[in-house]
């Protein structure tokens, strides 16, 4: 196979990446929408807040979800209006503000996660252990990065 060959292969394979990739986000934000009355931005803030132990600085969420400090903020000010996040102050720096789940937000966070588990696990369905376990190694090989052979 020619180099132009292997390119033009390269680069169908990428736009195949690119529309599952969407295809499955968008049917995600759907089911969000749908069965949950919430967005996926939404979701994904709420899910940084829940795995990180304690209240969470925003410029520390704004770069765990790759998003702009103003974007995390708007998500959270609605999040913090529906009672599910509050902020509080910083007892180490006072300048800092930091964002929480409350009690609420963590129990409604948790009936999201589940079904969206769920969810992923019938959209993927059709994968078994030995695809999944291909699937990592290939996404790990475009990454570059060394990684552990148990995720």
């Amino acid at each position: 196979m020619s180099d132009a060959d292997l390119t033009r292969r390269r680069l169908r394979v990428w736009l195949r990446l690119l529309r599952l990739t969407r295809g499955t986000e968008n049917h995600l934000r759907e089911f969000l929408r749908v069965n949950h009355d919430t967005t996926l931005p939404r979701f994904d803030v709420m899910a940084a807040l829940h795995r990180h132990d304690g209240p969470m600085k925003m410029s520390d969420l704004s770069r765990a979800l790759l998003v702009s400090n103003g974007n995390a903020t708007a998500v959270v000010d609605r999040l913090e209006k529906d009672g599910l996040a509050k902020r509080v102050q910083s007892e180490t720096d006072r300048r800092a503000v930091l964002v929480t789940l409350t009690t609420a937000g963590r129990t409604e966070f948790e009936a999201q996660a589940e079904a969206h588990a769920t969810e992923i696990n019938k959209l993927f369905a059709g994968l078994d252990e030995s695809d999944l376990d291909a699937l990592r190694d290939i996404i790990w090989k475009i990454e570059g990065d060394d990684h552990e052979t148990s995720a």
